[in-house]
């Protein structure tokens, strides 16, 4: 099969149609965009070849469009991007992967496409993920609290990249904090209240905190605790460390997904990625321009930052993180909504700056990404120009 260069709204084929041509193909090649949705629905997808037989490879990049062109003996299918013999790019992607894993034959697991789903930013049961939620009765329980992906609090609070608190990246400030609580051994309810009312506080408490914090915030409490048949404590933890992994260490994110023992390293790659992240929203050089916000670092997960600029610090409508040689921007507002609030797409903006300096620009219209040779203050140039 060859590249048609279809759009996303040209690929919009049934679970069942897309499932056909995957088991017709000699060999399928997938190329996942590097984050926690497109993850989850390549390990969904590529867990069903497993069951049927089919030989598959797995990869995921930050660029996506530059790896889709295949040979006539593959079936090339973007996750999470546009291009290829098949494109999976509306999210939550894993949604639709759930339905063409079981069109396939295989039994998908409910969970990984809900993991999915909320790293896209969409809250379990809203939408398609609502049947998702459905199939997934008895594997998950709610409770008061916050999402964490392991049972140590001070570890999971610490390194969250569901907020940005006053002890982000600081396990020994979560302590003293926790501390103060008097928690026992065992946390009840009423604990887990206590540890929600500190989070929340603490991420809608200082003066640069915008006033969507508080409402972003909500996604990370009355989490859904997982049972032990999975790797991660909650749904939400699951969703923030394969968004995290997906971007720090793609290979280890591949293994997760795929149902291999990577929790170990999930979650070493998890914590750094978040404390680098997190030191974005306190140590960068900051700017605010007419209807953007900028943070530049020398090195920083770019993508994560952003995310985390615009919920949390962002009083502009676009925040933008830059280093010396990649940038990622977003719009702030509901992740679901397909551009800001002036229509400025961000992935064609990125595109065309990414150009301008040898580089190269990928997204959509609430969220982008560029690659490039030239130091920050010239990339920011270039981007404004192409706002």
């Amino acid at each position: 099969m060859s590249t048609s260069g279809r759009t996303a709204a040209e690929d919009a084929r049934t679970a069942s149609d897309i499932a056909a041509t995957l088991r017709d193909a000699d060999f399928v090649r997938i190329v996942a965009h590097a984050d926690g949705d497109a993850l989850a629905s390549s390990g969904l997808l590529a867990r069903a070849c497993t069951t049927v037989g089919i030989p598959f490879q797995v990869s995921a990049t930050t660029l996506p469009t530059r790896r889709v062109e295949s040979r006539d003996d593959e079936c090339v299918v973007a996750v999470g991007a546009t291009g290829g013999d098949v494109a999976l790019a509306t999210r939550p992607t894993s949604a639709l992967a759930f339905d063409i894993a079981a069109e396939l034959g295989g039994t998908p697991d409910p969970v990984l496409a809900l993991a999915g789903a909320v790293a896209a930013g969409i809250s379990p049961g809203a939408g398609d993920t609502a049947r998702l939620l459905d199939a997934a009765d008895g594997r998950l329980t709610r409770r008061p609290g916050v999402s964490t992906p392991t049972d140590d609090l001070a570890d999971g609070l610490a390194h969250s990249t569901l907020f940005h608190a006053g002890f982000s990246g600081d396990a020994e400030a979560v302590q003293a904090d926790l501390a103060e609580l008097g928690l026992p051994v065992e946390l009840d309810d009423d604990a887990h209240r206590r540890v929600a009312s500190v989070v929340a506080f603490s991420v809608t408490g200082p003066a640069d905190a915008t006033p969507r914090a508080g409402e972003t915030v909500e996604r990370a409490l009355r989490p859904y605790e997982l049972d032990d048949d999975h790797p991660f404590a909650t749904l939400g933890g699951y969703a923030d460390v394969l968004d995290a992994v997906s971007r720090e260490q793609p290979g280890t994110g591949i293994a997760l997904a795929l149902g291999h023992d990577a929790r170990a390293p999930a979650l070493d790659a998890w914590r750094t990625h978040a404390t680098a992240a997190h030191a974005v929203l306190r140590e960068a050089t900051t700017g605010r321009y007419d209807g953007l916000f900028v943070a530049r670092m020398d090195d920083a997960p770019v993508a994560t930052a952003a995310r985390l600029l615009g919920d949390f610090r962002s009083p502009e409508p676009v925040a933008l993180v830059v280093t010396d040689d990649e940038a990622a921007a977003v719009a702030v507002g509901d992740p679901g909504e397909d551009a800001d609030s002036d229509g400025t797409d961000l992935g064609d903006a990125m595109r065309r700056a990414g150009s301008r300096l040898d580089g190269h620009g990928t997204g959509s219209r609430p969220r982008g990404y560029a690659r490039f040779d030239a130091d920050a203050k010239e990339f920011l140039s270039a981007f404004r120009e192409a706002l």
